[in-house]
């Protein structure tokens, strides 16, 4: 399993606006991946809270770096991709905000399938935005494609 401090490395070098943007990987595990990032002026929007995108850049990490972390353990090569998104803002994003996905068990199951089969697959992830009340700012839903290389 990777490690976030590994992964944050990587996500310097390949995702620099995220990184700038503070978005971490926190936790990794087999079923869940956990990304926070904190509102700063950096990410802000004029509305004085958390700019849309940014959250999208720190929901869409915590489903895929669950999808890459399957992908690395499979051994296999297999292209990932988003094909789809939408998201739902129910409180504006300020202070520390927290990115669960508990998906890894739903795209373990893609995958193998993808693999067994030779034929592509899709799997949507959730990721859940929490404040540091704990409540729901925003919800963001992420359907992966994966297909195996020739």
């Amino acid at each position: 399993m990777a490690s976030p401090r590994k992964f944050n490395t990587f996500l310097f070098f390949k995702l620099p606006s995220a990184w700038w943007a503070g978005v971490r990987l926190r936790e990794i595990g087999n079923e869940k991946a956990v990304v926070t990032v904190t509102h700063r002026w950096i990410n802000q929007n004029p509305f004085k809270s958390m700019f849309w995108a940014v959250q999208g850049m720190a929901a869409e990490l915590s489903t895929g770096a669950l999808v890459m972390d399957k992908i690395r353990k499979s051994g296999k090569r297999v292209s990932m991709l988003v094909a789809n998104n939408k998201a739902t803002f129910t409180k504006k994003a300020t202070g520390k905000i927290t990115f669960t996905c508990n998906d890894g068990l739903r795209i373990a199951q893609a995958l193998e399938k993808a693999i067994e089969t030779g034929e592509g697959q899709t799997c949507w992830m959730t990721a859940f935005g929490v404040n540091e009340d704990g409540v729901v700012v925003s919800v963001f839903d992420f359907e992966w494609t994966l297909k195996v290389k020739s």
